[in-house]
């Protein structure tokens, strides 16, 4: 059964640009296991934190889009909190911390002009472009119920999960999510063929997802790869593409392999990203969120936020 989307038809909501390769290329923090969320337990982190999400506020705010608030919390799950010392009781708390700032935010900076949905952020539970283990649906919606149920108890519009590589992970996080009452967002990512990693097709994986859950993710998204991987795959007729409500892309051209070995960030060309963006609008016929991913920052994000609309 399908919990009903949070979001407002007709109205454009911006989210942030790439947080972890902001973090750690422009600010030069040091983010073991690529994760951002043991910021929450400093002053100072937390500030951090603030101040990177009210750049991306005031874009939208600028530009009168909606926004998406998503907890750094793409990594606060049971396998990667292990490896940072974190049990389930810590996982808990620092879940429910980052829902607790996120919507601090929101309170802060929604108006009627600019609503500001508070989203819960999951990510894979191995690597999502070469993962050790892969999950069944059942094993999927098992090791990610806690962190959904955390994020529903603490009050969340909706869940997202972000680069999701293969179906059985996607099915096994939309079912906990509506065990738990929640809206669900999945984000498929895809290498430069615009397949997943796990080597389906950017439209299969929408349908068989759909199948296996009766369509109960409120919409679908593509994130972490740049448009020419996947703007060629999307078909714009096709009722799978029509599920595909955002896009979140990298600024860099290079495969997932070539970013992972890469010791410098490369943040593209921010206006070619935007004016991919407005292309995407065309062939997506109801894209309502849209941000960065991988190499992107504040620059990239009001690019999109300024093509986008002129090309609804």
């Amino acid at each position: 059964m399908s919990v009903p989307s949070p979001l407002t038809d007709g109205r454009l909501f911006l989210t942030d640009g790439g947080l972890e390769t902001d973090l750690l290329f422009l600010q030069g923090v040091d983010l073991p296991e690529f994760a951002a969320f043991p910021l929450l337990e400093t002053e100072e982190g937390t500030a951090r934190l603030v101040r990177y999400y009210e750049g991306y506020l005031a874009i939208a705010r600028e530009a009168g889009t909606g926004f998406v608030l998503e907890t750094p919390t793409w990594r606060a799950s049971s396998g990667w909190g292990e490896r940072l010392g974190y049990d389930a009781a810590g996982l808990d708390r620092v879940n429910r911390l980052a829902v607790a700032l996120v919507a601090g935010l929101r309170d802060r900076w929604a108006t009627p002009d600019l609503p500001v949905l508070v989203s819960g952020d999951l990510g894979p539970q191995a690597d999502a472009y070469a993962p050790a283990t892969v999950l069944t649906a059942d094993e999927a919606q098992a090791y990610h119920a806690p962190q959904i149920a955390t994020f529903a108890a603490a009050g969340v519009d909706l869940v997202t999960a972000l680069t999701i590589g293969y179906t059985d992970e996607a099915i096994g996080i939309v079912r906990a999510a509506v065990a738990a009452g929640v809206p669900a967002v999945v984000s498929f990512t895809v290498e430069t063929d615009g397949r997943l990693p796990s080597g389906q097709a950017l439209g299969e994986a929408v349908t068989a997802l759909d199948e296996a859950t009766d369509g109960a993710a409120t919409h679908l998204m593509v994130n972490c790869a740049h448009p020419t991987h996947f703007a060629g795959v999307l078909e714009p007729r096709a009722a799978w593409t029509a599920r595909i409500r955002g896009v979140r892309a990298n600024a860099s051209t290079r495969s997932h392999a070539e970013l992972d070995e890469a010791e410098t960030l490369d943040d593209g060309d921010p206006d070619d990203l935007g004016r991919r963006y407005a292309d995407l609008a065309t062939v997506l016929p109801r894209l309502a969120v849209v941000g960065g991913c991988c190499g992107t920052d504040t620059r990239h994000v009001r690019a999109i936020a300024r093509a986008v609309p002129a090309a609804a």
